[in-house]
């Protein structure tokens, strides 16, 4: 279903095997949050869709756990940045800003996807569901 719907959008995308049961299971076990329905879904489909430069539309499972808990815990960034431990970040721009979903109460909520600007820390909403902030990306309709 995911892979057909991003192959509507655009051709330039692809796809690797889908995420095993224990590369999903780590998400939850190291970030301690469940993923939304529909993020689950394409990962039993797929483990990150890559555009033709192989730039990531959506990461794989293993950089969602990685990136997530660095941005959870770098020291430094304490000092400079709000607390990241109410995002789940799944996607970037490739310029320094994040995609995710607002964790509130230990769980996603919503199925609205923001966007977390490295430059001045704002944390803004871009999208209403994940089909809209996938169609949005690949048509250049979301831009940070």
């Amino acid at each position: 279903m995911w892979k057909d719907y991003i192959s509507t959008i655009s051709k330039d995308y692809s796809f690797k095997r889908p995420a095993s049961v224990a590369e999903i299971g780590q998400i939850t076990e190291e970030l301690n949050v469940e993923l939304p329905k529909k993020l689950l879904e394409i990962y039993k489909e797929t483990n990150g869709v890559y555009d033709i430069f192989e730039c990531h539309l959506l990461w794989p499972t293993e950089r969602i756990v990685e990136d997530n808990l660095f941005f959870r815990n770098f020291t430094d960034y304490k000092d400079i940045y709000m607390p990241f431990d109410h995002l789940l970040f799944f996607s970037d721009n490739g310029c320094g800003d994040l995609f995710g979903y607002k964790i509130l109460n230990g769980c996603i909520q919503t199925e609205d996807i923001y966007v977390w600007n490295h430059e001045d820390d704002s944390r803004t909403r871009v999208a209403s569901s994940l089909e809209s902030f996938i169609k949005g990306w690949i048509t250049g309709g979301i831009s940070t």
